[in-house]
């Protein structure tokens, strides 16, 4: 979920705007969902055309739920995969999977999703010529590294040999080595069906794509204004009740805020930082303040900056000079959670505590190691951040306990976009610390790892800061093949001990999901990755 997320980096500790958009809501009064409609809702500027295969971030994620439906589907409550375009997806040995489709599945222009809908679509994304965000996620593939091959290579290939079309409605994937979470993964976005108008002008595409979900695009994505969906009246699965939804593209998170509060956008799906302590009372039953898989953290360009990040001793010392407990209740009223493990406590792995002393304030101690450590050069620390985020209130603070305790001086650095943000952290033109979340791709805790801290993930993924551990490479590896879920994540959580121990990044909070919906709609739900569930929702 590349910033993600996928999951994705998330953009905002809330997400923002401009342009204003009609509306159509109901009056208030007989309770009764009213069929139709449309409303407008939150989202940042997308960083990237709109492709699952090419979307790693929040923004764009929100979208894509929208407009695609994928083979699986995750369970609101428990977070289980669920069948949604699959039939069934069935193996004998977690290396080789057959996959049946469901009939009745379209694209939007009516063409049929088939089998080589999934084929073309993975085919793209895992071909490093396209420099698609979600290439890590088909490593696992047979042919991957064909396709794939690294830094200054050619492909030798144009597709996955692992991938076989079978009939129109099943198709075979055959990975390099069992992986038990295979089934588990392919909910994310990145495995997303295209159809052939893709292959035309992904460019083009990207603009106004042709997906196969609940909504279909109502004109082409204007940029830093509004994309607009409409009811897909074809679809296969359970119909939209909403006519269209509006994604209003804010760049101020109090603007979005104050246009919630005048019934001029419906759902906010992140709040600013100043709503936290009144919004529980404003917006009653209508706030919605619960777990979700998000992680936050301050990233270290380690392969970029060593100088100043190279020695863990500094990275545990800035680790343990955040005070996360008054982060959370101070800047964000109980609305986080400290962080004390790398993997989201919603998911199978989590350990309570599991960052033991590096996640232990002790200014004191942080001191000690810094100064044994030597500092950084100049005594100076940049602290990068989106400004269309919300970020700035718990940066600042998080800048004033570094400097107060170990006597470094911070500098704040904002971004305007977080996209703007994630191009210079992948072009190594940023070499300052940053902020950083993470929202899962899909419930497993191989995905709070692999996707960050991998070596494939530095070219092609979200390793921004350039981390590279030859035994957690190995750890990783071996979880994976481990067909028993319980011993995988044994080994998963050794990869993670391995991450605590070297704290590339330092988990700051996770996050609760936080949003509030105007009077006119209801059935307003918001899913572990933050995302809004537009298909149920009804106006009042």
């Amino acid at each position: 979920m590349r910033g993600a997320t996928s999951a994705k980096w998330v953009a905002g500790a809330v997400i923002v705007a401009m342009a204003a958009t009609a509306c159509s809501t109901s009056k208030e009064g007989d309770g009764k969902a009213k069929s139709g409609g449309n409303i407008t809702v939150v989202l940042g500027e997308p960083q990237h055309g709109l492709i699952g295969q090419n979307t790693a971030e929040s923004e764009g994620a929100e979208v894509l739920n929208a407009l695609f439906t994928g083979l699986v589907d995750y369970d609101n409550k428990t977070n289980e995969p669920k069948l949604a375009v699959a039939e069934s997806i069935d193996t004998q040995d977690s290396k080789t999977w057959t996959i049946k489709l469901k009939d009745g599945y379209t694209f939007h222009n009516g063409e049929k999703v088939d089998a080589q809908s999934f084929v073309r679509a993975w085919n793209w994304g895992a071909n490093q010529e396209n420099a698609a965000e979600g290439l890590p996620f088909f490593s696992k593939i047979e042919g991957s590294d064909e396709l794939a091959p690294g830094k200054d290579k050619k492909p030798t290939a144009t597709e996955l040999k692992g991938l076989k079309v079978v009939d129109e409605k099943t198709f075979t994937v055959t990975l390099k080595q069992p992986f038990s979470q295979f089934k588990t993964m392919l909910g994310y976005n990145a495995f997303y069906p295209l159809p052939k108008a893709f292959e035309a002008d992904p460019k083009k595409f990207g603009e106004a794509p042709i997906g196969n979900g609940p909504f279909q695009m109502d004109g082409a994505w204007e940029h830093n204004k509004q994309i607009k969906v409409k009811r897909f009246e074809n679809y296969a699965g359970s119909k939209a009740k909403l006519d269209g939804v509006t994604f209003k593209i804010y760049d101020n998170l109090d603007t979005a805020y104050n246009d919630l509060r005048a019934d001029t956008i419906q759902i906010v799906d992140k709040l600013p930082t100043s709503a936290m302590a009144t919004v529980s009372q404003e917006f009653g039953e209508r706030y919605i303040y619960k777990p979700e898989s998000g992680v936050g953290y301050v990233g270290l360009p380690i392969s970029t900056n060593p100088e100043a990040f190279g020695k863990v001793e500094i990275r545990k010392a800035i680790s343990m000079a955040i005070d996360r407990e008054a982060l959370t209740k101070t800047i964000f009223n109980n609305t986080r959670k400290p962080a004390d493990d790398f993997i989201s406590p919603i998911i199978p792995g989590y350990r309570k505590g599991a960052l033991g002393e590096a996640g232990t304030y002790n200014p004191a101690k942080a001191k000690e190691l810094w100064t044994q450590a030597g500092g950084v050069p100049g005594n100076k620390i940049e602290l990068g951040y989106n400004a269309d985020g919300g970020h700035k209130e718990w940066i600042e603070a998080v800048a004033n306990q570094l400097k107060a305790n170990l006597g470094v001086e911070v500098t704040p650095k904002p971004f305007a976009k977080f996209g703007d943000m994630l191009t210079d952290l992948g072009d190594k033109k940023y070499k300052g610390a940053f902020r950083m979340a993470w929202s899962m791709d899909y419930p497993a805790a191989e995905n709070y790892l692999r996707p960050i801290f991998s070596k494939v993930a530095i070219d092609h993924g979200s390793n921004y800061g350039g981390y590279v551990n030859e035994e957690f490479e190995k750890l990783m590896d071996e979880a994976d093949k481990t067909v028993d879920p319980a011993a995988s994540i044994k080994l998963y959580q050794q990869a993670d001990d391995i991450i605590i121990r070297d704290l590339p990044y330092i988990p700051v909070f996770t996050y609760m999901s936080s949003s509030a919906y105007s009077k006119s709609v209801k059935n307003v739900e918001i899913d572990a990755q933050g995302r809004m569930d537009l298909a149920n929702v009804e106006l009042n």
